[in-house]
């Protein structure tokens, strides 16, 4: 059986695209409440003249090795949860796994990004498909959803005894519903803002008995997410238009989102459309003035060229001043191990003062490089 993936409009999400205009667009991410980006600024600030500092590489070592000042928690010495476990997922449901999963499915591609970084890839028996292919070593496992549905019987049939879905969309309700009366356990999870990351990460080293692994990655990523905010603060903050798409409607964040809250951290002030509405329309967008646009949408073939051009554009101060940037929206808009990678490519775009000031992230494979549609 399968089941329909994808929505009609793009909204906020987490790189898993559906076919918008030609294009992969979004899927997934309702609005959330506003990341305050205070909770992860540390004391201290830079001035014009950036200082350089170190990100801690986490487990995917995507954004260069830390040196010896960097900032980084100590492991964590908390033992791993034991079996049977009961947990409570994003959607409040009551999760009961009985033993150590074996057979995991995942129906994000963050979650993959996850299970991989902890040490549980070897255990996955299906995957939601990824455009980015990423990371390489998730190739071998099966596909058993993509932007057009969930194979819930395929899933059943492979003895999955943990399926981690999304619970904003991307996975549909019904999915999720069929699996749970098929009596596979599933973890729906949905991260609302930056501590949400961290804290669904945590939530899945629990449930598949890797969660010391789990509060590693987070206490690395933490560190890193603190020392790019260090980097920021105290700068100028230019009014920041993050750009998902605008081949017909212009979409943005949302009020409240997830990436109305990396702007802040990475040192732009966030010009949104409204919450529930991701569109902004071009009135709004001219009368917010951007002073920075930061095309998501590069890799799809949007260049600063095209931007200017467009019809009732040429009044904004971006583009008047040349200031539209690129940025790598896989790594922005994925709720995984790279959320630093994604900071930092967004904390560049912004501020390109800061080029200098902590290794530059690795690329993630643009779509077309991929194979992806």
């Amino acid at each position: 059986m399968m089941t329909r993936l994808f929505t009609p409009r793009p909204r906020l999400g987490e790189g898993f695209r559906v076919p918008i205009a030609g294009r992969w667009r979004f899927a997934g991410r309702r609005s959330a409440a506003v990341l305050v980006a205070a909770a992860v600024l540390v004391a201290g600030c830079v001035g014009a003249t950036a200082t350089p500092v170190s990100i801690p590489p986490g487990a995917t070592g995507e954004i260069g090795p830390a040196d010896s000042g960097s900032v980084r928690e100590s492991p964590t010495t908390e033992p791993a949860a034991t079996f049977p476990l009961s947990l409570t997922d994003d959607q409040g449901t009551q999760v009961d796994l009985p033993a150590q999963p074996q057979k995991i499915v995942s129906l994000t591609p963050a979650v993959t990004e996850t299970l991989f970084a902890i040490g549980a890839g070897d255990r996955m028996v299906g995957k939601v498909e990824d455009i980015a292919k990423y990371p390489p070593a998730a190739d071998a496992v099966p596909i058993v959803a993509t932007y057009q549905g969930v194979d819930v019987e395929k899933i059943v049939s492979l003895g999955a005894d943990l399926v981690i879905a999304d619970a904003n969309g991307l996975t549909p309700q019904t999915a999720i519903d069929q699996l749970r009366r098929a009596n596979v356990p599933v973890l729906a999870i949905y991260a609302s803002d930056v501590q949400g990351v961290l804290d669904d990460i945590e939530l899945v080293g629990d449930a598949v008995g890797e969660g010391p692994a789990a509060r590693d990655l987070t206490a690395s990523m933490q560190a890193g997410l603190d020392q790019v905010a260090a980097a920021t603060q105290g700068l100028d903050a230019p009014r920041a238009f993050y750009e998902i798409d605008a081949t017909k409607e212009i979409y943005g964040p949302q009020k409240g989102s997830f990436i109305e809250g990396l702007i802040g951290l990475a040192g732009g002030t966030p010009i949104t459309a409204d919450a529930g509405a991701p569109d902004i329309p071009l009135e709004k967008l001219v009368a917010a003035d951007p002073e920075v646009i930061v095309l998501g949408d590069a890799a799809y073939g949007t260049t600063p060229a095209i931007v200017a051009k467009r019809p009732g554009w040429g009044t904004m101060t971006a583009v008047k001043t040349g200031a539209i940037r690129p940025a790598d929206d896989v790594l922005i808009t994925r709720p995984g191990p790279r959320l630093v990678d994604g900071l930092v490519s967004l904390a560049i775009a912004i501020h390109p003062e800061l080029k200098d000031a902590f290794p530059s992230p690795v690329p993630a494979e643009s779509p077309a490089a991929s194979g992806g549609p």
